[in-house]
């Protein structure tokens, strides 16, 4: 079978983001909301920033996982904007995870935190991303995300 992903990142997003706003526990699960102040775009497809006013809506569910719907704005090194739908889910052994909810630094490869990312323009310098649909690979930081994204082919 081909290959399905690209085997380099497209881009690198590194989000900036806010404490988290914890809603307490629904029958789904734990909410929270945790906002994006910004952050930056760095790769060889796509160069820019992350635009505050975005967040990521989480569910923490009963067997410790968060399920991620997170939604921003990048900007681009010439002013074109993207909006950005990204799901997925964060899960690892619990004593990882309370590293990680802590603030510690954690090698990612000790947890799994993959999301499906597609995009939205009305910029033709960058409309190729409105025809692609990309997974990343994410690790957590105490007060922002990075994100390795990967094209599917």
């Amino acid at each position: 079978m081909a290959a399905m992903l690209g085997t380099q990142p497209i881009f690198q997003i590194h989000a900036e983001l806010a404490s988290i706003t914890s809603l307490g526990r629904t029958p789904y699960g734990e909410r929270r909301i945790i906002d994006i102040l910004g952050g930056t775009v760095r790769g060889a497809r796509l160069n820019g920033r992350v635009l505050p006013g975005g967040a990521d809506w989480q569910i923490v569910r009963t067997d410790g996982a968060a399920d991620i719907q997170a939604r921003y704005t990048i900007e681009t090194d010439a002013g074109a904007r993207i909006l950005v739908s990204n799901e997925g889910l964060r899960h690892g052994p619990p004593e990882v995870l309370e590293k990680l909810a802590r603030g510690d630094n954690v090698d990612p490869s000790h947890y799994y935190f993959r999301t499906v990312m597609r995009f939205e323009t009305s910029d033709p310098s960058v409309d190729w991303l409105n025809r692609i649909l990309a997974l990343a690979r994410g690790q957590r930081e105490a007060r922002a995300v990075r994100l390795d994204v990967y094209e599917v082919l």
